[in-house]
């Protein structure tokens, strides 16, 4: 169990990194203090003390407790660079990471790694400890970008503080951020059309919609349609969260395929390759032929793609580029050469074994 004092001095940190606390205010009295938390005037002084000793605070004799104004650091001064992604361990981020780490290396910068598992409370958790250690810079993949951020204040400080920041993958729609990230709405498109021009013509999509890469392929999945003039069927679009990534999908796909053969989907559009995979699972349980039957696209071209007997028509992401051109961008801005705004890398479409020509319908 944490001691009392450290809750304490936690707490108080978390006030100064989400600026509820500004440089050069006054913290409410020791007395105050201890009320709040219901602890004593002894461990409320243990915890300022800590603060004070690690320059957080200063005190004034005959005034008060201040936060003290926060150290605009510059370039050579700390050489290490924050990054914090959705999720670490799998999937397409390591290869990201991969390529963030090898650029800032050659520049004699380290790497100080977090994950948020897609979940706003931890991503808070991920940016005071951060901004506790006080880095060079950030690389932050947003926690379900979908939604408003619950974390505006932190990235807010973090812009007071001077730090130099990137987004990867998405963006908060509600802050200007500097962001590179793929044309996921071209994407969307692209494999949408795919599946058109092979002659289908009921064509089901799966989208994450708490991220706005799942926001963007959905968008184009809906323009392919409307420049075909496909008529889009409600029925046939399918959307979920990072709560439901486990069972919703499953369960719309079963419903898809035990549909009657004439209302059937011929052709899936999915969020990602590790849907597709998920959902291949259940397409083969039913007996379904896949590209005969069914034709599925998935995106990222992800190990994932070909690790199955059918290897998966899917978007391309340069994973590894991507990271290159993340710690890139960085660099620039370290240096001060020139503004960062967005900057958006257009997938491809790779076709392999899981889609074919529509097969006929039975009326």
């Amino acid at each position: 169990m944490t001691a009392k004092y450290r809750q304490v001095r936690d707490e108080i940190l978390s006030w100064i990194h989400s600026s509820r606390l500004q440089p050069g205010s006054r913290l409410p009295s020791e007395h105050e203090i201890a009320e709040q938390f219901e602890v004593s005037r002894q461990t409320v002084r243990q915890a300022l003390g800590e603060l004070m000793r690690d320059g957080w605070l200063n005190r004034i004799q005959g005034k008060g407790t201040f936060v003290t104004e926060p150290v605009v650091r510059t370039t050579g001064h700390d050489k290490t660079v924050g990054v914090i992604t959705t999720y670490i361990s799998d999937y397409i981020f390591p290869q990201i990471v991969q390529g963030i780490e090898a650029r800032l290396r050659e520049e004699g910068y380290r790497l100080l790694l977090a994950s948020t598992d897609n979940d706003p409370d931890k991503e808070r958790e991920c940016l005071e400890m951060m901004l506790s250690q006080s880095p060079a810079a950030l690389i932050v993949e947003p926690t379900r970008s979908g939604e408003r951020s619950r974390n505006l204040n932190y990235f807010l400080t973090i812009e007071n503080r001077q730090i130099p920041y990137l987004m990867i993958n998405a963006s908060y729609e509600e802050m200007d951020s500097p962001c590179l990230r793929m044309d996921d709405e071209r994407g969307g498109f692209l494999a949408t059309e795919h599946l058109i021009e092979l002659g289908h013509r009921r064509i089901a999509g799966f989208f994450k919609t708490d991220d706005m890469q799942g926001v963007r392929r959905m968008r184009g999945f809906v323009a392919a349609h409307r420049k075909h003039h496909i008529p889009l069927q409600p029925s046939l679009i399918f959307t979920y969260t990072t709560e439901d990534k486990h069972s919703a999908p499953l369960e719309q796909a079963r419903r898809l395929i035990a549909a009657a053969r004439s209302e059937r989907a011929t052709g899936w559009v999915l969020y990602n390759d590790e849907l597709a995979v998920t959902l291949l699972q259940a397409v083969r349980e039913a007996g379904l032929r896949v590209p005969e039957e069914l034709s599925m696209v998935g995106f990222d071209d992800s190990f994932l793609a070909t690790a199955t007997e059918v290897k998966l028509t899917t978007m391309s992401h340069p994973k590894h580029a991507l990271g290159t051109a993340a710690a890139e961008l960085i660099l620039q801005m370290l240096e001060g050469r020139g503004h960062v705004d967005e900057k958006i890398h257009v997938p491809e479409l790779i076709c392999r074994e899981s889609t074919a020509p529509a097969p006929a319908i039975e009326e």
